[in-house]
């Protein structure tokens, strides 16, 4: 097959997956296809399924792609800065939807959106993240911050500098949420006795705790529900 026709074989194809998408909506569409669709802006010329399918292959899903490392991402060969790019545009996007659903609106509320959330945001990183989510009289989250980044099994947290970041927020109540690159999310010694010493920081200045969750690709867990807070 000539270039040419190979690149309306191409054109084609990919007018024909537009259009399913278009006419049954993302649902429709397996993971490969949708990655397809994905890396079709950042390869607008060559066909996109074999790179698509060989991320899945690497990664086991159209999620772990999208949150894969970048250095990882640049392993795989047909894979440069452009498609990089165009897939952390895709996660930063859901990550943003899903934050939406939480910042200014009571939390306690809409715990499920606040879980899900922090999944988006965390359960996927390469690097430990300590996260604080600063709530108002109202338990409204008003401020969203990650307090600290570390290696793959530690972040440095300062219980003072989270106190100080809450009376600068005027925050009467503080969520404390922490990834686990591991993926399992059950608290560890260090965890609890973190928290306890923010917990004793905090209480001193009558700024409440309401939880701590542990993040991981498994699942979270609470503190308060573990009966450790």
């Amino acid at each position: 097959m000539s270039a040419a026709s190979d690149s309306h074989s191409n054109s084609g194809h990919r007018e024909r997956l537009r259009a399913r998408f278009q006419k049954h909506g993302a649902q429709a569409l397996p993971d490969y296809e949708l990655l397809e669709l994905v890396l079709f802006a950042a390869i607008p010329h060559r066909d996109t399924k074999p790179l698509a399918k060989t991320l899945l292959a690497r990664f086991g899903s159209y999620a772990e792609v999208i949150a894969a490392p970048r250095e990882r991402l640049l392993e795989i060969e047909g894979v440069g800065e452009a498609v990089v790019n165009q897939l952390k545009i895709v996660e930063e996007a859901a990550r943003r939807l899903t934050q939406a659903q939480v910042m200014g609106k009571p939390v306690l509320s809409s715990w499920a959106a606040l879980i899900d959330y922090c999944m988006a945001a965390m359960a996927r990183s390469a690097q430990e993240e300590f996260r604080v989510l600063y709530l108002d009289h109202k338990n409204v989250l008003i401020a969203d911050e990650v307090q600290a980044r570390g290696t793959v099994d530690h972040a440095p947290v300062y219980p003072r500098e989270i106190v100080k970041r809450a009376l600068e927020h005027s925050a009467s109540a503080i969520i404390l949420v922490h990834n686990h690159p591991s993926g399992d999310p059950t608290p560890s010694k260090a965890d609890i006795a973190m928290t306890r010493e923010i917990v004793a920081a905090a209480k001193t200045l009558k700024i409440a705790i309401h939880d701590h969750l542990v993040i991981g690709r498994a699942g979270h867990a609470s503190f308060k529900s573990l009966g450790l807070l």
